[in-house]
């Protein structure tokens, strides 16, 4: 079966930017891919805004070019192919709902008409068909950030930029935007998704670049990452234990790193190279297990393991 090529959309290379002497970003280079969901990704003031607000043409670099490929050539960004849902709020509160996202499809050259099919739509997936008609200033802060959502992806843009978009939702919004994110992406847009909130976009994207104070951390396919940089989890659910006993042999075994996340539980890290199989057979001699668990790491602990190891 022949692999398919996969085409790279967006470039940034050697992008640096400082504010008054602070570098906010230093050095950053990536690619996004035709269709992805990439995530730029890191804690608060990391540098990831500074650099959406690049790509976006908000600000320049100091250094570095950001340029899209066009038939094999790189090519400035058209803005109009282009959604931005930022992380500040800009939408006229006083303005109604409707109005205000056919008036920003037209913008990108949408016809009125269509634009309203598609606001409705938009509306109706939200389960917000009665908000047509009511003011921005009338919504909470959630809805908002859904309405928000809608005038970034309304005129279908090639990619879509999505800075910190789970801000302001409660767990069931936070899930149906996870899910609207991935039928975007199975639709051939492009996502670059920037977020603070690792354990929100953790199996979500497609590959990553992780940023901290400017810098890079991590950048690649975010399986990858979790099999080099990350040791599996294991979680068991216990009626007995001989805990001395056990300990004893995981410390011989070179396994230490054991908590007890609550109750008749314990979580430990397998040591890179231990056999899961053989773990199995050593717990098997000292604990009835009731459940157990085998997960890879989550993001956010492999950034604080590289983060914590560099200082």
């Amino acid at each position: 079966m022949e692999s398919v090529a996969v085409e790279n959309l967006l470039q940034v290379e050697g992008v640096t930017k400082q504010f008054d002497g602070i570098l906010a970003v230093s050095d950053a280079s990536f690619e996004v891919n035709q269709g992805e969901i990439f995530g730029l990704l890191g804690p608060n003031g990391a540098g990831k805004t500074t650099l959406i607000r690049m790509i976006m043409g908000i600000l320049r670099p100091d250094r570095g070019q950001i340029s899209v490929m066009r038939n094999g050539m790189h090519a400035a960004l058209q803005k109009e192919r282009i959604g931005y849902l930022p992380e500040e709020r800009g939408l006229y509160e006083d303005r109604r709902v409707g109005e205000t996202l056919v008036y920003l499809a037209g913008l990108h050259d949408m016809d009125a008409g269509l634009a309203k099919e598609r606001v409705l739509f938009w509306l109706n997936r939200f389960q917000l068909e009665g908000r047509y008609d009511s003011r921005l200033k009338e919504l909470s802060k959630g809805t908002q950030q859904k309405i928000q959502f809608i005038s970034a992806v309304l005129h279908q843009p090639e990619m879509v930029v999505l800075d910190e978009p789970f801000s302001g939702l409660d767990p069931p919004s936070q899930d149906l935007f996870r899910d609207l994110i991935r039928e975007l992406s199975q639709s051939g847009m492009t996502v670059l998704l920037s977020s603070h909130q690792m354990n929100l976009v953790d199996r979500l994207c497609d590959r990553v670049f992780v940023i901290d104070n400017g810098q890079r951390v991590l950048y690649g396919d975010l399986d990858e990452i979790k099999r080099e940089h990350g040791e599996d989890v294991i979680w068991i659910r216990y009626k007995e234990m001989d805990e001395p006993r056990l300990r004893a042999e995981f410390a011989a075994k070179g396994i230490t790193r054991i908590t007890q996340p609550g109750p008749q539980e314990i979580e430990l890290l397998l040591p890179k190279g231990f056999s899961p199989n053989e773990l199995l057979r050593l717990i098997d001699r000292h604990v009835d297990v009731e459940e157990l668990t085998i997960t890879k790491p989550s993001l956010h602990r492999v950034f604080v393991e590289i983060v914590e190891r560099k200082r």
